[in-house]
């Protein structure tokens, strides 16, 4: 993720590390492939996985790297008993030992992939989100129309925008944007709907727009976008209540945590092939 990441650059300044990088991978394993961890003299940045199968990587990046020895090296695995762990597939390891003038070409290679999301509403809830969201592979764009509403120590994922009228923010959203939709009023969630639904329409890149909410407000909505023209087969974009289902809780961290799982399993959907 993008904080270990900076992490390890930073720690890296300071000292040499080993680079280990999950390679390719037969049957159940910790970590998928591209997984990696930056491994110091006493200090590590990220896991593989954990076990007997981490430990030794560890030691043996250790050795390495008391012995300076600068050249690369590979391990390759079978989870079985004799390493302690049951998954009882394989996988081999790259290792590769790294100091500060890698720093540039190992974060163009080791950057995450970021999936887009549009929070709209600066409240409880949203605040709850992007607190959920900050380890995770997703850049926020935060948006609200009230001034002075978002806190001051946002992370590096996430680009708060005061927008008023709000929906007029939705113009630029990144394609492929996840949508949230959580303003402190309806009037202004029913206006982001209908600017989503507008986007839709004229480009298709909104991959999910969800709205907060009960069964009772979308019946609501639902007349009123009707009402402005959007057909049953456009409303059928919209998701709310958002959330996993069954989880009833309305305490904002709940809520957050019910959404960004909804959200990885989005993501999870989007990077599948097709079967």
């Amino acid at each position: 993720m993008a904080h270990h990441l900076e992490d390890f650059l930073n720690r890296l300044a300071l000292e040499p590390a080993v680079l280990v990088t999950v390679g390719r991978t037969r049957g159940s394993v910790p970590r998928e492939e591209g997984t990696w961890m930056a491994v110091f003299a006493k200090h590590q940045v990220g896991t593989i996985g954990g076990g007997q199968l981490e430990w030794s990587a560890l030691q043996q990046a250790r050795q390495r790297l008391a012995g300076g020895d600068p050249q690369p090296w590979e391990h390759a695995a079978a989870l079985g008993p004799s390493l302690g762990q049951c998954c009882g597939g394989s996988l081999v390891l790259h290792c590769e030992p790294v100091d500060m003038a890698d720093a540039s070409a190992l974060r163009a290679r080791l950057a995450p992939r970021l999936t887009p999301v549009a929070l709209f509403g600066g409240g409880h809830v949203g605040r709850a989100l992007v607190q959920a969201l900050a380890p995770l592979p997703f850049a926020v764009q935060w948006v609200d129309s009230r001034d002075e509403v978002f806190p001051s120590d946002v992370s590096a994922q996430v680009h708060t925008e005061h927008s008023d009228p709000v929906q007029a923010a939705v113009a630029d959203l990144a394609p492929g944007a996840h949508v949230l939709i959580m303003s402190f009023s309806h009037a202004e969630d029913l206006d982001i709907v209908a600017a989503c639904l507008r986007r839709r329409r004229e480009r298709a890149d909104l991959r999910f727009i969800g709205l907060i909410g009960s069964r009772t407000k979308w019946a609501s909505f639902r007349r009123r976008l009707a009402e402005r023209g959007f057909t049953e087969s456009e409303l059928a974009l919209v998701t709310c209540p958002i959330g996993l289902p069954g989880i009833e809780d309305k305490a904002p961290e709940v809520i957050a945590a019910s959404v960004v799982a909804q959200l990885l399993l989005l993501r999870e959907a989007a990077d599948s092939p097709p079967a």
